[in-house]
């Protein structure tokens, strides 16, 4: 493919499309995820939405669960449609991260 067929495909996606596009492109460069960060301490070390205590897995297990991107950015009304685009990234880049967090929160749960 070359540039100009890529650019005639992105120029046809949709403002969310483009919004992927760009953060799979961003990701793909540094692999560091914009929007996302680890701080020890906070949420177990738990990668979440920046400047907040909202973990990526509690966003997916929200999604798995059939709650929409409305939804969610209803439920959470500090995070933007960006957040769930860089949440949404990391989940596919690092799913069996995502997976055992979950899983392990589901067992703390069932356990009180």
């Amino acid at each position: 493919m070359t540039i100009q067929e890529l650019k005639t495909q992105l120029l046809s996606l949709t403002c969310e499309e483009k919004a992927q596009a760009i953060q799979i492109l961003i990701n793909s460069l540094n692999h560091n995820f914009f929007g996302i960060e680890k701080t020890t301490g906070v949420v177990g070390g738990d990668a979440c939405i920046v400047r907040t205590r909202i973990p990526v897995w509690t966003l997916m297990n929200y999604r798995r669960l059939g709650a929409s991107d409305d939804d969610i950015l209803s439920d959470f009304p500090t995070l933007s449609p960006s957040d769930l685009l860089n949440a949404w990234a990391y989940a596919e880049a690092y799913p069996d991260e995502i997976e055992q967090a979950i899983r392990e929160n589901e067992e703390v749960s069932y356990q009180n």
